[in-house]
């Protein structure tokens, strides 16, 4: 037995922490009840008598159950410790170990049994381990009332103190806040789009300033009646005594606090002024009919969000042919305002982006109303700007017909005969006007059903929009058909600005005829492009003899081209412009693409970089699909086509290749690069260049955002695998950088996965970033690679006495020196010519359409000047 004691004396302390759970748990679970409401502090929250109120019920509930518990407490004996002991034990040892032998007495064989029997049933004794306690008491708890004191008291360890316990004596007769007589706090919080903090009544002067939609709350402690407040700032509280007010502030005045210790203090409230938004420019229009609207907006405390209403201006109409019936009712255009992604919305420039070329008000008189909403939903109007609802423009005669007959369809149905009238008398003849059989089959069953449909009722709403439909796909096929159109449309471009300046005409003019010619040769350009590259040049290469005939152009210089035409008719020397257009002309006439350096296929360095420019193109759609989302959560009411605006200038643009000199240009939205050769020039040599093919959307991918942004990382881990040796800095530090695009694709694809739409955003604007650091770097390493391979070459030409001339018809020398030191201007003024191209410069390199890739290389050229 001795060696029992500690198991015995356990499990007795178990069997009484048993008796003390199951008499005693209403009382414990009132106490910690209790002490968790005390601990977060509910006891400051309401009025002192609700205190009292409750920490009565409380007390009694204790006593009462602590009696009961009392009562039926009963403690534990030995006797009852070692029967559970023995329980516990196979055969009941301990019970075995106190018997005596009955019968057999004197009989050896009898007692040497019990003996043996005793031995055994000691050493079961002998492994007794101390009995747990079974503190359950669920039977007795059946509700689990132990369980929601138990919660509060845990809410209140984390979000409570044990130091608020210490208030609750403060309210008790002869307590600190009594002794020390009547006391108060307050504070003014301000609205939480201001930004501002809190106000504390005990640190303010006499008088001070607060924003308009405030919030006062004041505590009074001590004595009810002690202290009393009085104010005239916002609505009249029933009880001034109340130990807790809390009001609005809606004018200016005065807050007073009575009694013993009060304090007066003297308020006025700065407005919040709603929000300004104006249209802060001329709108503009693409050949591919984006509508641009630049628009300003300011705020004291920032813009929330905004609308542009786009109203048609009948009174501007001419009501005249498909125009002249009332046009069916029609909802106004709404558009979400484009806001900043991240900095300051107090004051903002913007521009709303939109194609809204197949809406059937494209092309008439519109009236465009912006508003702003602040965060105190206050709403700012602009005045109504009329300007013309800007489409895509159709060159084709067939083509604009059809689309001015798709906008008599839709500006009222009724004019359906009309259309099939004018319909067959275009199809009477087709020959000369139809360039294939498959336009003019499409449009004569177009109109056959338009008349069987028309002749017995009238056109449904399903077969209106059916309809127009097909005459829009019809006149973009007719419009973009092939080369010859896109040829075609830059020839009547050149026509009707040449009319346009012998007839002077106003510059707003000259600058819309000019901005056609440029879309329309770069339409030109890039059918060129598509065209080479589909049929391989037609399997020719140009001889040397051509190639010593011929000049090697880009787009870059007939962006240039174009820029000293504008510049001349600005300046008002028709005759020289006139006569450059013609230059231009002639030079476009004898146009023709070749891919890289005289048709030869492109180098891995330079396909790679190529490859990335894609990728970067994929994330950026990618990033403006997430930023589309991130505002359809926060503005669910906006109108379709918001992510054609909040899309932006780069979502499409593509991205410039690195030439020999290891410089690298960004070209022009969307638009193939190739070189231009035209026979009859000076010979020269021309440098490879990529082509940049405008990305695709990322609205226009399918699939889960998450999936395409894994899908493009690991195209972007393949094409790192693929990437061509490259030494030096420059190789290194591209493959760091693509190595950090890799970890924030990584990210933003974790992001996306979460739902975090913001940390995606910002996650993709670091592999963007990173992606374009790349291929800077890739361009420099493959530079430095060709500038070495180029002095070899010019060296071992040198030796040979072998002569070649650049570009710029400069002799390459020898040693693979370039030039041959004579006057390239030719006595024109050197100082005016470098200020003319440094402001060219500058002007280009504030323009933030162009690609950042472009607008880095004009910011280096600067740097020189």
């Amino acid at each position: 037995m001795a060696r029992l004691s500690r198991p015995l004396a356990l499990t007795r302390l178990g069997m009484v922490a048993e008796a003390l759970a199951r008499a005693f748990w209403p009382f414990w679970s009132v106490v910690i009840l209790t002490l968790g409401l005390l601990m977060l502090g509910v006891q400051d929250m309401v009025r002192v008598e609700i205190v009292w109120g409750i920490g009565a019920v409380l007390l009694i509930l204790a006593a009462g159950f602590a009696i009961r518990g009392a009562m039926r407490f009963r403690w534990p004996s030995r006797e009852a410790a070692l029967a559970r002991l023995d329980a516990s034990l196979k055969g009941r040892p301990l019970q075995t170990l106190r018997d005596a032998q009955a019968i057999g007495a004197g009989d050896i064989g009898s007692e040497s049994l019990w003996q043996a029997h005793q031995r055994r049933m000691a050493e079961r004794a002998a492994s007794a381990r101390a009995v747990e306690p079974d503190l359950r008491v669920s039977t007795r708890d059946v509700f689990g009332l132990r369980f929601i004191a138990l919660t509060v008291f845990m809410v209140a360890v984390l979000f409570g103190s044990f130091w608020r316990v210490g208030s609750v004596s403060d309210m008790a007769p002869g307590g600190a806040a009594m002794a020390a007589g009547p006391s108060w706090e307050g504070w003014i919080e301000p609205p939480l789009y201001t930004g501002l903090p809190v106000l504390y009544l005990a640190d303010q002067d006499g008088t001070f300033n607060v924003p308009e939609g405030s919030k006062a709350t004041l505590r009074l402690y001590g004595e009810v009646g002690a202290l009393s407040v009085t104010q005239d700032v916002g609505p009249a509280q029933e009880d001034p005594a109340a130990p807790s007010q809390s009001f609005e502030l809606q004018n200016d005045g005065t807050i007073e606090i009575t009694g013993q210790g009060g304090e007066t203090w003297t308020v006025s409230l700065s407005t919040d002024m709603a929000p300004d938004v104006a249209v802060a420019g001329e709108t503009e229009a693409s050949l591919r009919g984006e509508f641009k609207v630049p628009f300003e907006a300011s705020d004291d405390y920032g813009v929330e969000g905004g609308e542009a209403v786009i109203s048609l201006d009948l009174d501007r109409i001419d009501r005249r042919y498909g125009l002249e019936i009332d046009p069916e009712p029609r909802p106004d255009i709404r558009l979400p305002l484009p806001l900043p992604i991240a900095g300051d919305r107090s004051a903002f420039e913007e521009v709303l982006v939109e194609n809204l070329s197949e809406h059937p008000w494209a092309n008439l008189p519109i009236t465009i109303t912006l508003s702003a909403r602040d965060a105190a939903d206050q709403v700012g109007m602009a005045a109504p700007y009329e300007t013309t609802l800007s489409a895509r423009r159709f060159f084709d005669p067939l083509a604009a017909t059809l689309i001015e007959m798709r906008r008599d369809l839709l500006w009222n149905r009724e004019n359906d005969r009309r259309i099939v009238q004018v319909l067959k008398a275009v199809s009477w003849e087709p020959e000369g006007l139809f360039r294939s059989d498959t336009t003019y089959l499409r449009l004569r069953v177009l109109m056959r059903r338009m008349d069987t449909v028309s002749k017995y009722g009238d056109l449904s709403d399903d077969q209106v929009e059916e309809m127009a439909q097909a005459l829009w796909d019809l006149a973009l096929l007719i419009e973009d058909g092939d080369l010859d159109d896109a040829r075609e449309r830059m020839a009547r471009a050149q026509e009707r600005l040449s009319e346009a300046m012998k007839n002077g005409a106003s510059d707003e003019e000259i600058a819309r005829l000019m901005q056609e010619l440029r879309d329309a040769t770069q339409d030109y350009m890039r059918q060129l492009s598509r065209e080479a590259a589909e049929q391989g040049q037609d399997g020719q290469q140009m001889t040397s003899e051509q190639m010593e005939n011929s000049m090697q152009m880009n787009q870059s210089d007939l962006q240039r081209m174009m820029d000293r035409i504008q510049e001349l008719m600005e300046q008002g020397r028709m005759a020289e412009a006139e006569q450059a257009l013609q230059e231009l002309q002639e030079l476009m006439e004898n146009m023709r693409v070749t891919q890289g350096q005289g048709g030869q296929q492109q180098s891995p360095g330079q396909q790679a970089m190529e490859g990335l420019s894609e990728t970067l193109r994929d994330q950026q759609g990618l990033s403006d699909q997430a930023f589309r989302d991130l505002q359809e959560r926060f503005n669910p009411n906006g109108q379709q086509g918001e992510g054609q605006q909040q899309q932006g200038q780069s979502g499409n643009q593509g991205q410039g290749q690195t030439g020999q000199g290891g410089e690298q240009q960004g070209q022009q939205q969307g638009q193939g690069q190739g070189q231009g050769t035209m026979p009859g020039q000076q010979p020269g040599q021309g440098q490879p260049q990529g082509q940049a093919q405008g990305g695709q959307s990322g609205g226009d991918m399918q699939g889960d955002l998450a999936d395409r942004q894994q899908a493009l990382r690991d195209e972007l881990n393949r094409q790192r695998g693929n990437l061509p040796g490259m030494s030096g800095e420059a190789g290194e530090a591209a493959r760091d950088a693509l190595d950090r695009a890799e970890r924030a694709m990584r990210g933003a694809e974790e992001a996306l996965r979460g739902d975090d739409l913001a940390e995606a955003i910002d996650r993709q604007s670091e592999a963007m970033e990173a992606l374009r650091e790349g291929l800077r770097n890739m361009g420099e390493a493959m530079a430095e690679e060709q500038r070495r391979q180029a002095g070899q070459q010019g060296q071992a030409d040198g030796n040979a006495g072998g002569e070649r001339n650049d570009p710029l018809g400069r002799s390459s020398g020898s040693n693979g020196e370039m030039g041959n030191q004579r006057e390239m201007l030719q006595g024109e003024d050197v100082y005016r010519r470098a200020l003319e191209l440094e402001e060219e410069l500058r002007r280009r390199s504030g323009e933030g359409d162009r690609p950042e890739i472009e607008r880095d290389y004009l910011k280096r050229l600067l740097e020189r000047f």
